[in-house]
């Protein structure tokens, strides 16, 4: 699945002596790529873009290039299940069980909360060793970002704040995405923690300031401002869809010869869906008696 250019962003940078490091990330592009894709609801939209914003960050965060985070959320709200893969370029998939969600706002805001529900987020990283990392925590809000925290606190120990935002248009495409994770360094003092405690508090919305002008830039400078802070790294960030045909061929010789045989019994060429970016492939029966082999090799 090819991509179109986009503005799209991610800053990652340290401040207050290195006590702080922090990733900023402005992403109306690729939230706008996903609603498109999968036709979604303004509350699909903002659970799946503040997902998608959080994933493509925490995907900047990976060390090695082949490295891949997935955020499952696992809510029992109308909405269902969220899931988002990564990579460490920022290279962000994500698709939303029941996309036409429509619940009225709460307290102005579209009502992410209620859709997601009472549930579990799940994080796996895969860092190429033999078993994945896997981190759980009950989600707090089903706000996502309170819900990404919480995680982060709970399961990796780092003193964490996640702030995601989508502003949605009148006609309900995306106006503005982003969010930025700030962390605390183990040395970081009582002193710096506590100042930034205060700032965070009195911060109002991302989408407010992006929808002031303001770029991730500036954000973190607002925040930081009297400490020191270097922006380490500019990376572009993007909706990318890594299937191919050749990808979900493997993936249909994975559920079994028999499932296979009884496919070509039926005579007909079979559709398989990508999840994540709704492309769909065509296999004939020739293709899936070559298939056949395959799985019974």
């Amino acid at each position: 699945m090819e991509h179109t250019t986009s503005g799209d962003y991610i800053i990652r940078g340290m401040a207050a002596d290195n006590q702080v490091r922090f990733f900023a990330a402005y992403t109306k592009d690729l939230v706008e790529e996903a609603r498109t894709i999968h036709g979604t609801s303004p509350t699909a939209t903002a659970a799946l873009g503040r997902l998608l914003t959080g994933g493509a960050m925490m995907g900047s965060m990976c060390k090695n290039d082949t490295d891949l985070v997935t955020l499952q959320i696992k809510g029992d709200g109308p909405i269902g299940t969220l899931i988002v893969t990564a990579d460490a370029q920022a290279n962000v998939k994500g698709y939303v069980r029941n996309p036409q969600v429509i619940l009225p706002a709460k307290n102005g805001k579209l009502d992410v909360g209620g859709a997601v529900g009472n549930g579990v987020l799940t994080v796996i990283k895969d860092l190429g060793l033999r078993e994945p990392y896997t981190g759980q925590t009950n989600l707090v809000s089903g706000e996502i970002a309170e819900d990404l925290t919480s995680y982060f606190a709970s399961s990796e120990q780092i003193p964490t704040s996640v702030a995601l935002g989508v502003l949605m248009n009148k006609n309900n495409t995306v106006r503005h995405a982003g969010g930025f994770i700030i962390q605390m360094m183990p040395f970081a003092t009582e002193e710096t923690i506590s100042a930034l405690e205060e700032r965070l508090a009195l911060f109002t919305s991302v989408t407010r300031h992006l929808d002031a002008g303001e770029t991730p830039e500036d954000m973190m400078a607002a925040l930081f401002d009297g400490m020191d802070m270097t922006i380490e790294q500019k990376m572009p960030t993007r909706f990318y869809c890594n299937c191919s045909k050749e990808r979900v061929s493997r993936a249909v010789i994975s559920i079994g010869k028999k499932e296979i045989e009884k496919m070509i019994a039926e005579g007909e060429p079979i559709e398989v869906n990508c999840h994540f970016c709704n492309s769909h492939y065509q296999f004939s029966v020739d293709e899936l008696k070559e298939m056949l082999k395959k799985a019974a090799g």
